[in-house]
């Protein structure tokens, strides 16, 4: 074999024959950037009584938004629990929803109810801030809404605020949307 021919050991920072940057190890599974925001909202240890004793399983509550106005929540369950966020990140993906914001803020005030938990969300002036209790405001700051005052009622079980608060941003509609649902201008419906 030729001098010029002969292999040698990639140096750190070489390139390979391919120009791709070579790695140590075994292939790392490259997981790709997602253009949603993720954020854990609970966690429960939940079991299952069998013959032979106690299954215990673990059940997350993640919801996911872009900041721009659409926003999901997803629930999965794992014997371990990165295995079970992972599962409801995608089942939030499957149940994302458009929120028509004004500005900064909800075009009008609204109720979302979710089995016995009510959420009433409020607009506010600028400056005002995400005033929200946990469940709702992981929603609120995920979907985007930079200035909202909001109160909740009857259950305060996580899932039932959670999918309460999306139920009401779903709920909203902006002047235009209104007017273009009933084909005519924001001009004829205020005049």
């Amino acid at each position: 074999m030729p001098q010029d021919m002969e292999k040698k050991p990639f140096e750190r920072g070489e390139r390979g024959e391919r120009g791709d940057r070579r790695e140590r190890g075994p292939r790392r599974e490259r997981r790709q950037e997602s253009e949603f925001q993720e954020k854990m909202v609970a966690i429960n240890r939940v079991s299952k009584t069998v013959k032979g004793g106690r299954n215990m399983r673990f059940a997350a509550l993640v919801v996911i938004g872009d900041g721009k106005g659409r926003v999901g929540c997803g629930i999965g369950k794992a014997v371990e629990i990165p295995e079970a966020a992972r599962k409801a990140t995608e089942d939030a993906k499957k149940h994302l929803v458009h929120v028509s914001m004004k500005g900064t803020t909800i075009p009008h005030e609204t109720v979302g109810r979710f089995g016995t938990g009510e959420v009433v969300l409020m607009p506010a002036p600028e400056g005002t801030g995400v005033i929200a209790g946990g469940p709702a405001r992981a929603v609120l700051e995920l979907c985007g809404v930079k200035d909202i005052r909001t109160k909740s009622y009857g259950s305060n079980n996580p899932i039932n605020m959670v999918k309460a608060t999306i139920e009401g941003l779903a709920s909203l509609r902006t002047a235009e949307e209104v007017a273009k649902m009933r084909g005519k201008t924001v001009e004829e419906l205020l005049g």
